[in-house]
């Protein structure tokens, strides 16, 4: 379960019973009876209820959709890399379904992962994956080659609504692991594992290996 508490229906401030009615149906308490249309538990909504205002702003920060000029393409190209650079399950599963919305082949949305070591991408959609794994992975350090080729084919405007919106989905990708939201409510992988019960459990292995 996620990491913070939940809020129900009946505890929900009046601004977020909007988004609870689109996304779980009227009158239904998402906590008690979660799960939405795309299959996501929904705890994402419910969590950052806690705090209204934080849920109004990252709901409005979605809303810059509109009117945009950014091809709908890139956008999510860089949604999508961004939340599997980031380790987000979630952020990168539902944008894979935006990826194949816009037209994306199976075979290219199979191939986000690993984007550099195919020929599946235009030039610019091979620069905006780029530009995403320097924003996410390389902290904004972004490569005169690689942005060169951005502006070679997209506005000013369009440049800083990818970065923008990059980054926001960059940040989700975060919380959700933090908090263990949605698909992202695992547990740690990168653990110890144990020597079997008739093993010396204090050995130095590598002292032994030398030894050797």
């Amino acid at each position: 379960m996620p990491r913070l508490r939940e809020v129900k229906r009946a505890d929900a401030d009046e601004s977020v019973l909007p988004l609870y009615d689109a996304l779980f149906g009227k009158d239904r308490d998402p906590v008690e009876q979660p799960g939405t249309a795309t299959g996501t538990p929904g705890d994402w909504w419910t969590v950052f209820a806690l705090v209204p205002t934080v849920f109004n702003h990252a709901v409005a920060g979605f809303q810059l959709y509109r009117g945009s000029s950014l091809d709908p393409r890139l956008r999510e190209l860089g949604q999508s890399r961004a939340g599997f650079a980031r380790g987000s399950q979630f952020v990168f599963s539902q944008h894979c379904k935006a990826l194949r919305a816009c037209g994306f082949s199976e075979e290219q949305i199979q191939a986000i992962p690993h984007w550099a070591s195919t020929d599946l991408f235009t030039d610019i959609e091979r620069a905006v994956l780029a530009y995403t794994d320097d924003l996410v992975l390389a902290g904004g350090r972004v490569g005169d080659g690689t942005f060169a080729i951005l502006k070679e084919n997209l506005s000013d405007e369009e440049i800083l609504e990818l970065t923008y919106i990059t980054c926001m989905y960059e940040m989700h990708a975060t919380m959700c692991r933090a908090l263990k939201l949605e698909y992202d409510n695992v547990d740690e992988r990168i653990v110890e594992i144990p020597v079997p019960d008739d093993e010396d459990r204090d050995i130095d292995f590598m002292r032994a290996v030398d030894e050797d």
